[in-house]
C-alpha cells in the first residue's frame, strides 16, 4: 500500500485483491477472514478494509455468506460479439457450465413470438425455459421460441449440453443474428431463481436467430445476474 499516493487506501487494496483473483492467486472458493482480522494484518482500519470488500462483492468478484464470511468467487463472464451460446462461452472459459430445464413444451405462438419467428399466429411452437449454471451457481434464465418441426429438443439432451449444439446436430446452419442488450431490475421471483436480491441489476438480452437460408430458427428472451456477466463490443471509428 503507498499511504503517500493520492489514490484512496481502499481502492488500492480493491485493486490488489481484485489482481490476485483474476491471476489464480486467491482462487475460487479461497475465504478471506472477516475485516477484523484482515484489517489488522494488511495494518488498515476496518472501514478502509469494508469498502474495498463492498467494491468487489458490488463487482461479483466476491460473495459474503452467512456463517462462512467473505468468500472469492468465480469471475463473471465476458461474452464477446459473436453468434455462440452462453453453454459454449462457459465451456470455452472453463467455467463447467449446467443446465435445468424449467419448461419444455408446444404452445402457440403469440403475436410477438410469432412476428419474432415469421410464423402464423397461434401455430406451434416449441417453447424451452432453462436456467443456466456455471460451476452450480445460477447465472442465466434462458426463454428460447423454436418453430415447431425445426428440431426435437429432448430434456435430457438439453441438461448435458446447449443449444446451438442441438440445433447444429440437426444440420442447421447459423448464420446470423438480431440481438438487443439491456438492463432492469429483478422482480421478486426472479430474484430467487438466480439467487439474487429483489430490485438487483439484471441484463437482458433478446435475440432471433437466422439460418443460412434467412430462416429465423430461434427466439431467445434471456435474463443474466449483471454482477457475473458482461457483453463486449469492438467498435470502430467512422473513416
Amino acid at each position: 500500500m503507498d499511504r503517500t499516493s493520492p489514490v484512496p487506501l481502499y481502492f488500492q487494496l480493491a485493486r490488489q485483491l481484485e489482481s490476485a483473483v483474476e491471476d489464480g492467486t486467491l482462487p475460487p472458493g479461497t475465504l478471506l477472514g472477516n475485516e477484523i482480522d484482515l484489517a489488522t494484518r494488511l495494518g488498515l482500519s476496518r472501514p478502509t478494509v469494508r469498502q474495498a470488500l463492498r467494491t468487489l462483492v458490488d463487482k461479483g468478484l466476491l460473495v459474503r455468506r452467512r456463517g462462512v464470511g467473505t468468500q472469492v468467487v468465480h469471475t463473471g463472464v465476458r461474452r464477446p460479439p459473436e453468434l455462440s451460446s452462453l453453454y459454449d462461452d462457459l465451456e470455452a472459459a472453463g467455467q463447467r457450465p449446467g443446465t435445468r430445464v424449467l419448461v419444455n413444451r408446444l404452445e402457440p405462438a403469440s403475436g410477438p413470438v410469432a412476428a419474432a419467428l415469421g410464423v402464423p399466429e397461434g401455430s406451434e411452437v416449441h417453447y424451452l425455459e432453462r436456467l443456466r449454471t456455471a460451476h452450480g451457481e445460477p447465472l442465466a434464465h434462458l426463454r428460447d421460441h423454436l418453430p415447431a418441426g425445426l428440431v426435437e429438443p429432448d430434456t435430457a439432451l438439453l441438461e448435458t449440453t446447449g443449444l446451438y449444439r442441438l440445433l447444429r446436430s440437426a444440420a442447421l446452419t447459423l448464420h446470423s443474428a438480431r440481438q438487443t442488450v439491456g438492463a432492469r431490475a429483478a422482480t421478486a421471483a426472479e430474484a430467487a431463481l438466480l439467487d439474487e436480491e429483489e430490485g438487483a441489476p439484471l441484463l437482458t438480452m433478446e435475440r432471433v436467430t437466422y439460418d443460412d437460408t434467412g430462416r429465423a430458427v430461434e427466439y431467445g428472451s434471456h435474463l443474466y445476474r449483471a454482477a457475473r456477466h458482461s457483453f463486449e463490443f469492438r467498435l470502430l471509428a467512422r473513416p
